[in-house]
């Protein structure tokens, strides 16, 4: 499990965006950048500059992986069938911390991959602890029965702030199944997502 760096407030005050929604950002009160000059980062951005921050900002979303399991992703995107950036998406849904956020048995992302990460994760009732691994569908995600009682799990299903989505089918409080890979515009993305300007700043 690679070790998350910066606090996770800190990725949305560098965007300027509550990029999980989530209602203690910090960004719902100040919308300007962290630190002393953040007021005074309103300068014109490049399009590389733009292409970077569309990258930032989705990596950042799902738990701000590492750099080379992102581009890993990318690069499967670019090898598959069809539109790059729709297939970029598709991937990154169907990691193994992402489905378990989207199934609400976690109030973060970052606490997803430690669920998983534990130990407290089934995929098709055999254990595996590895955040990154790629869910397919028809496969069925469940928690262990020490993980249904903890109480992040327990904050998580309370959470109003955000539903399950489609492609991923609740039966009870401890199991899902993952349905299909999701398009862009399926996915409950918080704020608008460009994996397009993604693609482009790999494809430079």
């Amino acid at each position: 499990m690679s070790k998350r760096n910066s606090a996770k407030y800190k990725l949305d005050r560098r965007m300027g965006e509550n990029i999980w929604g989530r209602p203690k950002s910090p960004v719902n009160k100040r919308e300007y950048g962290p630190g002393q000059h953040g007021q005074r980062r309103k300068s014109k951005i490049s399009d590389y500059g733009l292409q970077l921050k569309a990258k930032q900002k989705l990596k950042g979303y799902y738990g701000d992986v590492t750099e080379k399991q992102f581009k890993r992703s990318y690069t499967d995107a670019a090898k598959m069938k069809g539109d790059t950036s729709q297939n970029l998406i598709g991937l990154l849904e169907r990691r193994l911390d992402a489905v378990v956020y989207r199934a609400k048995f976690a109030p973060t992302i970052f606490a997803a991959r430690q669920l998983v990460s534990h130990g407290h994760v089934r995929v098709n009732g055999v254990k595996c602890n590895i955040a990154s691994r790629r869910v397919n569908p028809g496969d069925e995600i469940t928690l262990g029965s020490k993980a249904q009682e903890m109480a992040l799990v327990l904050e998580a299903q309370g959470l109003s702030e955000r539903d399950i989505p489609e492609y991923v089918t609740p039966d009870g409080n401890a199991k899902v199944t993952f349905v299909r890979v999701p398009t862009l515009d399926e996915v409950p993305y918080p704020v608008k997502m460009e994996p397009n300007l993604v693609v482009e700043f790999y494809s430079r």
